[in-house]
């Protein structure tokens, strides 16, 4: 199977006909993060801050998980909040993504630098292409993220190759995804996850159909 971006998540060409940007401001882990998303189809679904973004940053803040200078890496990171909102709170991040959706990320990254600066550093923004370019990113992370990235099957031996590497020195995914049977996430979290990860559901939001996963590589 290929693993070049374009053709794993081919361009939606209704998703966007018409061409405009907005700007959004959310609370959430206790940081106030403005995103703006530019609405194109060449940015496609990367445009948006889809709700797993959100349901995954309330994840975290419930957990209470200390996350100064924890070693984190997000996939499929479109707007960025995820990242952002992980840095803001004191962790060294990596935000990925297909090559097109990164100058958004880069901007939102720039405007949501905090007064006093990052507790840690600024997130780096970088194009990781699952299945294909994983092995040039290192094993040692904290955490790896992501939220609404299960949703094309084609992708999906590709990201569990990425999650597999990026995991070997024992690091935590969480992942956020609505559950829509369409879209196959149940068949990646109940079957094709469980081959090579311990899986765990550790959030439901029925009335949204959101799940949080925790995996551990066996």
């Amino acid at each position: 199977m290929s693993g070049e971006p374009e053709l794993v998540f081919p361009a939606d060409d209704g998703l966007f006909e018409e061409t405009f940007s907005a700007e959004n401001t959310y609370r959430v882990s206790g940081q106030e993060i403005t995103i703006r998303q530019h609405y194109c189809a060449n940015l496609g679904v990367s445009a948006s801050v889809w709700d797993s973004a959100l349901h995954l940053c309330q994840f975290l803040e419930e957990e209470s998980l200390d996350l100064s200078r924890k070693r984190i890496i997000e996939l499929g990171g479109g707007t960025g909040l995820v990242g952002i909102v992980t840095a803001r709170l004191g962790a060294n991040v990596t935000i990925t993504d297909v090559p097109s959706a990164l100058s958004q990320i880069e901007r939102n990254v720039e405007c949501n630098a905090p007064v006093s600066g990052w507790p840690s550093e600024a997130p780096a923004v970088l194009p990781l292409a699952w299945g294909r370019d994983h092995a040039s990113f290192s094993s040692s992370w904290d955490f790896v993220l992501g939220a609404d990235i299960v949703y094309v099957p084609e992708s999906f031996p590709l990201l569990l190759d990425t999650l597999a590497h990026l995991c070997k020195d024992g690091a935590v995914v969480f992942l956020a995804s609505p559950m829509r049977r369409e879209h196959g996430a149940h068949h990646f979290y109940h079957s094709l996850l469980p081959q090579k990860f311990t899986v765990e559901l550790v959030r439901r939001d029925p009335e949204s159909n959101i799940s949080v996963y925790k995996a551990t590589l066996r």
